[in-house]
């Protein structure tokens, strides 16, 4: 079984609880999460097909992890790929695991962090942590400890409580210079993104 983070899509549910097809793809949210997912299949299932970005991103989640269907990664790459093509951050972070871990699809790193950074672009804060792991390794040919203080940075800027300790740890590595620097990256990121809230 896989776990792909899901909180992000709940802020999505307030926007479209004016359209039609919204009640039947909260009913099948609220059994998702209620660990009832012949039902979140039967509610999603034919909103996924006409497109709707949501219910594709939620039937990802099913045929992702197995839930209430057998695991698919075939099924998962579609669904995600028509929610992250519509611009869902959760949809885009979860390619961008898949094509890291190579599930479905031949492994590709720089793929999934192509993904990881359009997620990254809306705040969501799973995608700043992926992002921090891949430059903060440093057995790694990314290795870029700025960039993973930058990120992790911003991870607990929107909220993290671990990033703290990845950002003392990665310091212990690093020259006040590139501290100094990693502060500036994320300092401007934040500038360009005050659409974005941030917890202070």
């Amino acid at each position: 079984m896989r776990t792909f983070t899901y909180t992000f899509l709940a802020a999505f549910i307030a926007l479209f609880s004016s359209f039609v097809w919204a009640g039947d793809f909260q009913k099948g949210w609220a059994a998702y999460n209620s660990t009832d997912y012949a039902t979140a299949l039967k509610e999603w299932q034919e909103l996924a097909d006409a497109g709707d970005t949501d219910a594709c991103y939620g039937m990802g989640l099913l045929y992702g992890n197995g839930f209430g269907v057998d695991m698919n990664d075939d099924m998962a790459l579609k669904y995600y790929g028509i929610a992250a093509a519509q611009g869902h951050a959760e949809a885009q972070y979860s390619l961008g695991i898949m094509y890291q871990n190579g599930w479905g699809v031949p492994m590709d790193e720089q793929e999934g962090i192509k993904w990881y950074l359009l997620a990254a672009d809306q705040g969501l804060v799973g995608a700043h942590l992926a992002l921090g792991r891949v430059y903060g390794m440093d057995y790694s040919e990314k290795y870029d400890p700025v960039g993973a203080h930058m990120w992790f940075t911003l991870a607990a800027n929107f909220g993290d409580i671990d990033a703290k300790s990845k950002l003392e740890f990665l310091e212990t590595r690093m020259t006040p210079e590139q501290v100094a620097d990693a502060k500036g990256r994320s300092e401007a990121w934040m500038q360009s993104h005050k659409n974005l809230k941030a917890n202070k």
